[in-house]
């Protein structure tokens, strides 16, 4: 079962088991973790599951898509390591992923 630590920007960290294909966000919804709101349902239509992946993690990730980058647009304080946290699943070679979210979502 992998795990995600999820960093609050005034540095809190939640540290959440998930199955295998489960998104980042819906790691996050299910266990209530603040900051990741997931409003489209994990649609890849608005951006409220904005996270910064860990410089070495991001090698590991599947690339952004158009759309995934088109939504990104609208988040705020975007940086190189911007993700959506819905366009993330989780498989076994990223156990133990590390992403943050920024200041204005919390």
């Amino acid at each position: 079962m992998p795990k995600i630590t999820y960093r609050a920007h005034d540095g809190a960290e939640f540290q959440v088991d998930t199955d295998l294909g489960v998104t980042v966000m819906e790691g996050a919804v299910r266990n209530s973790v603040p900051g990741i709101d997931g409003d489209c349902g994990g649609a890849c239509a608005c951006a409220t599951c904005h996270v910064y992946v860990d410089e070495p993690w991001l090698s590991r990730l599947e690339p952004q898509s158009d759309m995934e980058r088109s939504m990104l647009e609208f988040a705020e304080n975007v940086h190189p390591n911007s993700r959506l946290g819905c366009q993330i699943k989780m498989r076994a070679d990223l156990d133990g992923l590390v992403v943050s979210m920024p200041e204005s979502q919390h």
